[in-house]
């Protein structure tokens, strides 16, 4: 599906494209600006070219194929949302934000279910602790507080995306922002006061002020893709040290001189961290 200047075109790719495309990551995806050809009185199009793309969500395809999959792209903005119920780890989101830096948008993190979380103040500062620049939001998306500040990043003809894991109310969000429940949610589990995945396909919505959003499944088998330099800006910190071992080559284990390792004894790095970098 494809929105032209007035429709919505049912789309399918050119042999051309898709021959020449090669790979996957090439193909057309959410987000992406197309030129097709189009036929209105069926409202279908045929795709031919992508145009360049200012950012990309990427990952490595689930499973065991090594393959690169374009997620969303043209993205202005990846809202990270996470549960601070029985799914907060920090680990967790160290890794979607080291994706997110390597899209080429701008990380905001949005921490789920604080009615159901005493300790939501304590644990907002131990994201912030890991996510140095980055705007981090405390919200109740059942109960409709906080998401007024997402307005400031929807801004008309911005895109946004949502990530998360399954469960962790990136539909109701969205709900929210449209007016309208459009975006299917599984009810919580009274047992385990969980969301069950709700979205079962990537959906590019339109919002009333101009603004677009997208919502994506629950990543799986999420793992880093593409260079370095997302997780050098998630890990700045241990890059910071890093410039004061003793040795170029370290390997923050067990060598003399290593500030890495320094600052795990005096307590100034969570050791955790380092595990994960």
């Amino acid at each position: 599906m494809a929105y032209g200047e007035h429709d919505e075109f049912m789309c399918k790719l050119s042999g051309k494209f898709r021959f020449e495309a090669g790979s996957k990551g090439k193909f057309s995806t959410v987000g992406d600006w197309v030129t097709a050809s189009t036929r209105p009185n069926e409202r279908r199009a045929t795709i031919h070219a992508l145009l360049p793309r200012k950012s990309a969500f990427l990952r490595e395809v689930a499973g065991q194929i090594t393959e690169e999959q374009v997620v969303a792209a043209n993205i202005d903005t990846v809202f990270i949302v996470c549960d601070l119920d029985l799914e907060f780890y920090l680990r967790r989101i160290e890794r979607y934000l080291s994706l997110a830096w390597e899209s080429g948008a701008v990380p905001v993190i949005l921490l789920n279910k604080a009615d159901l979380c005493p300790e939501a103040k304590t644990r907002k500062n131990e994201v912030e602790s890991i996510a140095s620049g980055i705007d981090v939001y405390t919200i109740s998306a059942s109960q409709n507080v906080g998401l007024a500040i997402l307005n400031n990043y929807i801004q008309i003809r911005k895109t946004a995306a949502f990530l998360g894991s399954s469960g962790v109310g990136k539909s109701t969000i969205i709900n929210s922002l449209i007016g309208t429940e459009r975006l299917k949610v599984n009810e919580v589990s009274e047992l385990g006061c969980c969301g069950r995945h709700a979205t079962t396909f990537r959906e590019l919505i339109l919002l009333p002020g101009g603004g677009m959003v997208i919502d994506t499944p629950g990543m799986r088998e999420l793992q880093v893709w593409g260079d370095e330099e997302g997780l050098k800006q998630v890990f700045d910190d241990i890059d910071e040290l890093a410039t004061k071992c003793h040795f170029r080559d370290c390997s923050y284990q067990s060598e003399p001189g290593c500030a890495v390792q320094e600052a795990i004894r005096d307590g100034s790095l969570d050791p955790e961290r380092l595990k994960s970098f």
